[in-house]
């Protein structure tokens, strides 16, 4: 394998771009005390877009004068459980992840949920009738401890060799001789995440072997069980660059000790990120996601002030689409604005 550039993407190398971006100041579900109303636009779903769900709810609702206008609010993927998301609604088992929120939206109606946060886009198992609108750009590349065992860089073949445990690729040595003979420690995301099912598909969608392990939650590297210098974990980049150049790490919300590796596409291996922002290169590459609010297509389609207000949101001109402020957002929060945003795709 060809050799490149050092481990990257340490927190320090990363803070020079801190005054690129903009920072807010955002909350975990609707604000203490509040409780949205049965007209309110309500989200569950995906952990790599909770947080800039959050704060797009903040600032979309601090932009209305018209105090009867439906707000938006969202639900974190963890927390207490069950949750009540609306006024007379009835409460349900908090969704954690793209696939749980999904899920939700298909068998609850507007009375519970309006849309879904996916990281990823329309699957097999989906319900049918759902519009995933397209929000922002993001990508996928794989973790590991900064100063640990793992290499610089791999390739999609030696990712899906490593999730597939092949014999071939289950000690660091055998990737590069210049590693140790450790065993290679390969972690994904709990079942229900959006990033886990995209970074499978991205690596060639190996046939998991037993030396995998799964549970932590998506994006949170502070978990104790991906400290081992010998793990490999996936990783959403928006979320990362969020939490570290964004400065909107909190709690375990964080990358702890992990950093982001390089793949090695072609020829070269290509860093995730550039600039302090998602490497274009990288975000063109199998690698690259958009990521979506998937909403019910006869709510997303209906001409009624319910369905008036999800466009005025979420759609092509809508507020997150059109608005300075929320565009900001999406950069302050690591994700690349797309001009396909408000676009949607049907399950």
């Amino acid at each position: 394998m060809r050799k490149t550039a050092a481990k990257l993407l340490t927190v320090a190398a990363l803070a020079t771009s801190v005054a690129t971006v903009v920072s807010g100041t955002a909350v975990a579900d609707p604000a203490t005390g509040v409780t949205p109303r049965a007209i309110d636009i309500v989200g569950v779903g995906s952990d790599t877009t909770q947080t800039i769900l959050n704060q797009l709810s903040v600032d979309y609702n601090a932009s209305l004068t018209d105090p009867n206008a439906p707000r938006l609010y969202s639900w974190d993927a963890t927390g207490s459980s069950p949750i009540t998301t609306k006024t007379g609604a009835t409460s349900i088992d908090r969704p954690n992840g793209s696939g749980a929120g999904v899920k939700a939206l298909a068998v609850n109606t507007s009375a519970t949920v309006d849309f879904a946060r996916s990281s990823r886009g329309p699957a097999a198992t989906d319900a049918h009738g759902l519009d995933f609108v397209a929000l922002a750009k993001d990508a996928v590349t794989w973790s590991s401890k900064l100063n640990g065992n793992a290499p610089a860089s791999l390739t999609p073949a030696q990712l899906k060799a490593i999730y597939q445990c092949d014999p071939a690729a289950r000690t660091w040595n055998q990737i590069d001789s210049t590693k140790p003979a450790t065993n290679i420690q390969p972690w994904l995301p709990q079942a229900n995440s959006g990033t886990r099912s995209f970074f499978l598909t991205a690596i060639g969608n190996p046939t998991l072997g037993t030396c995998v392990q799964d549970g932590p939650e998506e994006n949170e590297g502070t978990d104790s069980r991906l400290q081992d210098p010998n793990v490999i974990f996936p990783y959403s980049v928006a979320k990362y660059l969020g939490q570290t150049v964004g400065g909107h790490a909190s709690g375990n919300d964080a990358p702890g000790s992990l950093t982001l590796g390089s793949v090695v596409l072609g020829a070269n291996a290509v860093a995730p990120v550039a600039n302090g922002v998602i490497n274009s290169t990288f975000a063109n590459s199998a690698f690259g996601r958009v990521v979506y609010n998937a909403i019910r297509d006869t709510e997303w389609t209906a001409t009624d002030a319910h369905g008036t207000a999800l466009r005025a949101i979420f759609g092509p001109t809508g507020w997150i689409c059109s608005n300075a402020t929320a565009k900001a957002d999406l950069k302050s929060y690591g994700f690349l604005v797309t001009p396909a945003c408000g676009s949607f795709v049907q399950s």
